[in-house]
């Protein structure tokens, strides 16, 4: 049997189907959204096995086919995920992971995949809906469903499920997720906009996520599996309450041990000292209930602590930031370079400026394009003391999409700074939010690059510790507070407002209480920090570095592209080897320079200008002789343009031959003194000019009138 249902949201009809198509799949579920269209599919295990974790992988994927597109490259197919892939794929995976009961120990895989795409509607929200549909009407266990829906807003509207095109005009790109009671995920990027208006967002996005989760829940009544049976709980270790009584006050006391590599080594202090004193009734097999004993514990102290006395393990009060220290200037030979650390979070963030030809083409479903801003962000194993692979992980890459975010509506336009930026962060230490570190250090590095960036930004992450109806907010949180806390909210922005934003929950849902408190505290700390910033470096640098390749702009007369680029390119490339420069034309007339040093470019530039100037009369050249004729010379006074200097225009005395005063190649001071009516340029030598000049004073001095000079005679 095929079953579907639909609902009218934004401008489209949502369709969800299921019994048509991946059958053998535990739950597949194929979604219509305008001429987009996504399959999801997830599939369990049968074999249990306790892996520490949730054994979840989600791998959202787009064919090519689904807009008509033939991969490029060698292989014709679609390869390893790209970027966009990966950041889908996180999208998805979070709001679900909390869902999932942790006694289902079964090996778990969501597949969503693009199998058409309208280039109007983005499909990812689509895959989104898609995969928890699949899920919830699989019999894989479940707490959802939970929906998610874009919303952006242009002037005073909010637009659901906005096509690119909105999407590109709006001040507000939001993605929400949530479940009927509450809101579990957000994400997006802003210009700037206030935290009023991201909280009416996020409002108006929740209706429509219950609209949506009622939908899964009639797809669920015509098509729903019954659920799988969960784990049962396994033997306690005996003698455990013994365990605890003995160990909670060594965990007690490690919790509060200052310093993170310390207080990691205090609870393994005391996790050792604990299965060496009841060693005798802990076989080695137990051992992991002690681990998540000692967990168990450890979340205790910290959110009672937390809770009830307001003291965080590091000694701070919940609305307290970490010391923070600027520096710039770290690194001479990079085009812009900071250092950024907070606490025990340290960024070393580095600008470089390229070219047009750095720029990064995306060819992708959504069409093909290029970036001019692109931000990366590694997190070596060594920032939290462990070994491991220096492979881009998908967090790496989400925590650099974030940050990304922060900056791409601050950042300069084309014809105002026409580099290509690249961002590199590198996480040197880690203990909480080194993706706000990056946001920070990259304001740092590209003001110490010259990038005239409108405003500075800065980041903070905010932590949640919910117990019943109460509540505490923390600022700036530490690693263990997000792992052991209830929410990690990422807030980016300026002054005038926020610019990026990522939250994520480890319980049901938030509220607007919640969100609200949060957004404000989190305003007050992006404000102090950027107080601290501006200390170090408030505006961009006057000049950019003499490393950083130079870059000129000029238009010229469309007409004149033919003369620039010379007969089968050969002027053009004449230019580019003489003063090692990238030369790139446009058909409207716009020429921009591309070299590794001022001089080349300002150089490239002068030719040009000299290639298509006018020839003016009157005006003195320094020209280049070509040929040597018996009645003068041929000199080249323009690049391209040459003019006739007639052996009488040579010198201001006479001459036999040209050659005693020009040979061929050698530069000299020419004026042009006429245009005839065929176009063809007369020269005159500047050195038979003054000469003649010269020449004429004298006779004025020593003039005397003929008539005088006769009467003398005759006298």
């Amino acid at each position: 049997m095929i079953y579907n249902v639909t609902l009218r949201i934004g401008n489209e009809e949502l369709v969800l189907e299921t019994g048509r198509m991946a059958k053998q799949a535990n739950g597949a579920v194929f979604a219509r959204y305008g001429g987009s269209a996504v399959l999801a599919t997830v599939c369990s295990a049968d074999k249990e096995e306790d892996f520490g974790y949730l054994p979840l992988s989600v791998e959202y994927n787009e064919k090519y086919y689904a807009a008509g597109k033939i991969p490029g490259g060698f292989l014709k197919r679609e390869g390893r995920p790209h970027s966009k892939e990966i950041l889908v794929s996180r999208l998805i995976d979070r709001p679900m992971r909390p869902l999932f009961p942790k006694k289902y120990l079964h090996d778990i895989q969501i597949i969503p995949t693009t199998v058409s795409a309208d280039q109007i509607n983005p499909p990812d929200v689509i895959g989104m809906l898609a995969a928890s549909a699949a899920v919830y009407i699989s019999d894989i266990p479940f707490d959802g469903p939970v929906s998610a829906v874009r919303i952006a807003v242009c002037g005073d509207e909010f637009i659901v499920n906005p096509t690119f095109d909105q999407i590109e005009q709006s001040c507000l790109d939001i993605i929400v997720a949530g479940t009927e009671n509450g809101i579990t995920m957000v994400e997006g990027g802003a210009r700037s906009v206030s935290e009023e208006l991201m909280l009416k967002a996020i409002e108006e996005a929740h209706v429509s996520i219950k609209q949506l989760c009622q939908l899964q829940k009639e797809l669920w009544k015509l098509a729903g599996k019954e659920k799988q049976p969960l784990s049962e709980e396994k033997d306690e270790l005996e003698g455990i309450d013994r365990i605890r009584e003995y160990a909670f006050p060594l965990v007690e006391k490690a919790c509060f041990v200052k310093g993170k590599m310390e207080r990691i080594s205090a609870l393994k202090s005391a996790y050792n000292e604990t299965l060496k004193n009841f060693e005798e009734i802990i076989p080695e097999e137990k051992e992991k209930i002690i681990r998540d004993l000692f967990e168990t514990m450890e979340s205790e102290v910290v959110r009672k602590s937390i809770f009830t006395h307001k003291k965080r393990t590091d000694g701070r009060s919940p609305d307290e930031i970490r010391d923070i220290s600027c520096e710039i200037d770290v690194l001479k030979r990079t085009h812009g370079s900071a250092l950024f650390t907070r606490g025990e979070t340290q960024a070393l963030v580095v600008t470089t400026l390229g070219t047009v030809y750095d720029e990064k083409i995306l060819d992708d479903i959504d069409g093909d394009t290029r970036k001019t801003f692109i931000l990366h962000y590694n997190f070596p194993p060594f920032s939290v003391g462990e070994t491991g692979r220096l492979a881009p992980s998908r967090r790496e890459i989400g925590h650099g999409h974030l940050a990304e975010r922060a900056f791409q509506s601050l950042l300069p336009a084309k014809e105002e700074f026409p580099y290509t930026i690249r961002i590199v962060s590198e996480i040197l230490e880690s203990n909480g939010s080194s993706s706000m570190a990056t946001v920070c250090g990259g304001t740092l590095s590209l003001l110490n690059a010259g990038v005239p960036i409108k405003k500075s930004v800065a980041g903070i992450a905010m932590g949640l510790i919910k117990e019943g109806d109460d509540f505490v907010i923390l600022s700036d949180i530490l690693g263990e507070e997000d792992h052991l806390g209830d929410m990690d909210f990422k807030v980016a922005g300026t002054e005038d407002g926020i610019t990026a934003f990522q939250m994520d929950i480890k319980i049901g849902s938030v509220n607007r209480e919640i969100l609200d408190k949060a957004l404000a505290r989190a305003k007050e700390g992006r404000l102090k920090i950027l107080d601290i910033m501006n200390q170090t470096i408030k505006q961009p640098r006057d000049n950019i570095s003499e490393y950083a390749p130079k870059i000129i702009i000029m238009r010229i007369n469309p007409d004149k592209i033919g003369l620039v680029i010379g007969p089968g390119g050969k002027t053009i490339r004449s230019l580019s080897e003489k003063f090692d420069s990238t030369i790139n034309i446009e058909s409207d007339g716009e020429v921009t320079i591309y070299c590794k040093n001022r001089d080349g470019a300002e150089s490239t530039q002068k030719e040009i200008e000299l290639l298509i100037e006018e020839p003016v009369v009157g005006k003195i050249y320094k020209g280049k002789i070509k040929r040597i004729t018996e009645f003068g010379a041929f000199i080249e006074f323009l690049p391209g343009k040459e003019g006739l200097c007639h052996i009488s225009k040579i010198s201001s005395h006479h001459i036999r031959s040209v050659r005693d005063v020009f040979t061929e190649d050698q530069e000299v001071d020419v004026k042009l003194i006429e245009i005839d009516k065929l176009g063809r340029a007369n020269l005159s030598h500047v050195d038979a000019i003054e000469g003649s000049d010269k020449g004429s004073d004298k006779d004025k001095s020593n003039f005397k009138p003929y008539k005088n000079r006769q009467k003398r005679r005759f006298d």
